[in-house]
């Protein structure tokens, strides 16, 4: 695994030295340095921060360190006061979530040195590295005065699991609720719209539970992946997650598939075999289109649930089970219950908590974010080639009412990787996407949006995606109007992001006319 440090920088700024430094004694190198200098330091990359005010002396460390690391880089943190907490975590959060992307913790070990910086600086380097935003070991490099005694060496680990370390219950619980949230943010539940925010703050709220979770939502909009964001981000995380799929086996075969069997306990079982559930001690399992069960096997699955054990098919002795349950399901479970389909007890067992996933036509804003995550898939597989769509097609894409849900617009825009070279247009649609706008000059963003169709002198009814795209496309107009164009502030008004909206700009052919951005 490759090894990262990320540190402040140690060379001060331009100008005279705040009052609380003092004078470093001579022939001590700095922190930074001290710690390069140590045969274990060996790193791959070095990233190095610093506020404007200190960008030139910095300069001159990071050369001294390009010696140690391939890689050294010096990034320029927009902090005028770096005394002031708000400001730097302001800066400090975003800039952990980048260095995540740059250095994903699967490939690289990243240690952050508490050692230089301002103890404000120090302190929310704690802070991000215990809340689980950045996933990183804490350094300590003892002052020269204090080395080689009492310590013998240079460099400590910092480590805040001691037994009997202070703490505040109430923030405790605070930190597991926004490391959860903050995982889920970068999981694969793309998406900035409202209902995209809420479910991922709904799933944070699960995850650092251990009830058990119903999600409900259409097909293809992605209830395992929620399912999945709810294990990775809860106290279960690092024990398995199985998922089964409840509707693909006949009632004999699903009952061994969850609960396993022993040697003869049918024709074919030959040998012993662990279930699902078995599988899944000490971690989640997930039990999707959990409406489809037969009586029976709901009956076992209620028994299993309430006692905490199983046996078998075919077996004597109760094994026991530590397992969170996550069900999902298309169907309306409250109206089987009503009609005697669905166990009425068994249901109130799974809907610990209810989590809706929502369809795709109810987050028209995330289609551009979506189509934008699945063509670096294609980019990918393409060796980097990369594909545009135009402003039409984007238009269609947005008028298609998505029954399919994100599951369709993923197959529709893995199909471009396949037959278009460099762009995409509405010719290269599927049929059902590019008819979606009807007749050129009635597409989204032009003048006859959301105005009622007409057939033979009779007026229709718009439909719902040209009714939501002429309603968004007039608030976006009216935002960017009572903020003279200015982007940012348009941006916050509507509740999206800059870049959010700046796609929608684009899509709805509207500019700014002079506002700054």
């Amino acid at each position: 695994m490759n090894r990262l440090l990320v540190t402040w920088s140690d060379a001060g700024t331009l100008g005279p030295s705040p009052a609380h430094h003092g004078r470093r004694p001579e022939g001590d190198r700095g922190p930074v340095l001290r710690l390069l200098d140590q045969e274990e330091s060996r790193y791959d990359a070095i990233v190095v921060l610093t506020i404007p005010a200190g960008e030139a002396p910095s300069r001159a460390l990071v050369e001294r360190a390009r010696g140690r690391a391939p890689r050294v880089e010096l990034r320029v943190v927009d902090v005028d006061d770096p005394s002031d907490y708000a400001k730097l975590f302001r800066a400090l959060g975003p800039l952990a979530a980048k260095l995540g992307r740059a250095f994903p913790p699967a490939a690289w070990a990243t240690d952050v040195l508490l050692s230089a910086g301002t103890p404000q600086a120090q302190t929310l380097w704690v802070i991000l590295v215990q809340a689980g935003l950045l996933p990183a070991r804490m350094l300590q490099v003892i002052p020269a005065a204090f080395v080689p005694a009492p310590h013998p060496r240079a460099v400590r680990e910092v480590r805040l699991d001691i037994e009997g370390f202070p703490e505040i219950r109430a923030l405790r619980e605070e930190v597991v609720r926004l490391r959860a949230e903050a995982r889920t943010r970068d999981a694969v539940l793309v998406g900035e719209s409202e209902p995209m925010r809420a479910l991922r703050a709904r799933i944070a709220r699960v995850a650092a539970t251990d009830v058990p979770a119903l999600i409900v939502g259409e097909t293809g909009t992605g209830k395992e992946l929620a399912a999945r964001a709810i294990h990775e981000h809860s106290p279960r995380g690092r024990g398995p997650f199985i998922a089964e799929n409840c509707g693909v086996f006949a009632e004999g075969v699903l009952a061994s598939e969850l609960f396993g069997h022993e040697a003869g306990a049918f024709t074919g079982a030959a040998g012993r075999r662990r279930g699902v559930f078995e599988q899944a001690h000490g971690g989640t399992l997930f039990l999707d289109e959990i409406g489809e069960l037969s009586p029976r096997v709901q009956a076992s699955l209620l028994r299993v649930l309430q006692d905490g054990r199983l046996r078998r098919v075919g077996g004597e002795a109760t094994i026991q089970l530590d397992v969170r349950v996550v069900a999902a399901t298309h169907r309306d479970l409250g109206a089987m219950v009503a009609q005697g389909a669905f166990r009425e007890d068994l249901y109130y067992r799974l809907r610990g908590a209810i989590i809706e996933v929502p369809p795709l036509r109810a987050r028209g804003g995330d289609i551009e974010i979506l189509v934008d995550a699945f063509l670096d898939e294609v980019r990918a597989r393409r060796k980097g080639r990369g594909l545009q769509v135009t402003r039409e097609a984007l238009r269609r894409l947005h008028q298609h009412a998505w029954p399919g849900n994100v599951r369709e617009l993923r197959a529709e825009v893995h199909r471009w990787g396949v037959f278009c070279d460099a762009t995409v247009d509405v010719g290269d649609l599927a049929p059902e996407i590019a008819a979606a706008a009807g007749p050129a000059g009635e597409g989204a963003g032009g003048p006859g949006r959301g105005a009622p169709a007409k057939t033979g002198g009779a007026e229709e009814v718009a439909t719902l995606a040209d009714a939501v795209g002429s309603a968004e496309r007039a608030a976006v107009a009216r935002a960017l109007d009572v903020h003279q164009g200015n982007i940012s502030r348009a941006a916050r008004a509507l509740g999206v992001d800059r870049n959010t909206l700046k796609r929608k700009m684009t899509a709805y052919g509207l500019r700014h006319a002079g506002g700054a951005a």
